[in-house]
């Protein structure tokens, strides 16, 4: 602060301001003005001088980071809170005073995210789903009470949770099948998936309680159903085979799909006939007493047999 008169019989002080004032590094001046005259010895007086510079809206909003991360697990409920902004303003009053609000969300984001226009505390509209987007990006404006505003980037990062159990399709199916079938024989294309990722989409294929079948990886996600042994359909006609697909993840339990199939087998006609009575390997040969005045058409005995194959190849015809 300077001073000067207009003129030099002026009574009257100016103080003249010398450069442009900031209250944000200095609110408050104090000096004092001392008037002196030309006598001999000279007199004078003395004022204390207090100045307050008032604010004006000269500074916006800064934020503490210009880009804030949140990793938010993919099944948090509605109402969960990802992070916390926060804007800083060094002007006073209103001017000082700072709203939030969101602004310009990529894609669905903004529908998934609510920020509190007081706190800066950004929730969750809704649960997020790691399978629908992996990130979610969005602005949020800082606006002080003079209108000043600034933005930042928030990114947020959505963890993928086991939420999703296998899934397991049969591509291609092989029923009935002829017994005859020799060991190796393709029965059955499974396709396996998860739509989860890392650990949690890992995939392993387990038969179980069959001796006669096993699983093979095929290709990428695929597995096949083979037998590895011959089938007798006179001793097993029907095989009923579970299919169990588990996700080897870090979850407790790990989630897991089961899908049965049902494997008819065909009869071959590799059983001969087998007689009952009379017992072909009896001795002496069993003998039949006919009398006398039998006649003909009378009944001697009866041969019975058996033959363990099905349909056409268990007709049995007598010679």
């Amino acid at each position: 602060v300077s001073y000067g008169s207009r003129s030099e019989d002026d009574k009257y002080v100016e103080l003249v301001l010398e450069k442009a004032l900031d209250r944000e590094e200095q609110a408050e001046m104090s000096f004092s003005v001392i008037a002196e005259d030309g006598g001999s010895p000279p007199r004078s007086g003395t004022i204390q001088v207090n100045i307050v510079i008032l604010d004006v809206n000269d500074n916006a909003p800064i934020f503490t980071q210009e880009v804030y991360i949140g990793k938010v697990l993919e099944n948090m409920p509605e109402g969960s809170v990802v992070l916390t902004v926060l804007a800083m303003d060094q002007d006073a009053g209103v001017n000082g005073e700072i709203s939030y609000q969101l602004s310009q969300a990529v894609g669905q984001s903004d529908s998934a995210f609510v920020i509190d226009p007081i706190t800066g505390e950004i929730k969750l509209t809704k649960p997020l789903d790691f399978e629908a987007a992996q990130t979610h990006e969005f602005r949020v404006r800082a606006r002080d009470g003079g209108g000043l505003s600034a933005i930042c980037k928030v990114l947020v990062e959505v963890v993928d949770v086991n939420d999703n159990a296998p899934e397991l399709v049969v591509s291609s199916f092989s029923s009935p099948l002829p017994e005859d079938t020799v060991p190796g024989t393709v029965v059955a294309l499974f396709a396996v998936r998860d739509r989860d990722s890392g650990a949690n989409g890992k995939i392993s294929c387990a038969l179980e309680g069959q001796l006669s079948f096993s699983l093979r990886p095929a290709y990428k996600n695929y597995y096949e159903l083979v037998t590895v042994s011959a089938l007798d359909r006179e001793e097993t006609a029907r095989y009923i085979l579970s299919v169990t697909v588990s996700a080897s993840d870090a979850g407790s339990p790990p989630l897991r799909a089961n899908v049965t199939v049902r494997l008819l087998v065909l009869d071959e006609n590799d059983n001969a006939p087998l007689v009952l009575y009379p017992a072909p390997d009896s001795s002496p040969a069993p003998s039949e007493l006919v009398p006398v005045s039998a006649e003909a058409g009378y009944l001697i005995t009866k041969v019975v047999a058996v033959d363990a194959d099905s349909g056409q190849n268990s007709w049995l015809s007598y010679h």
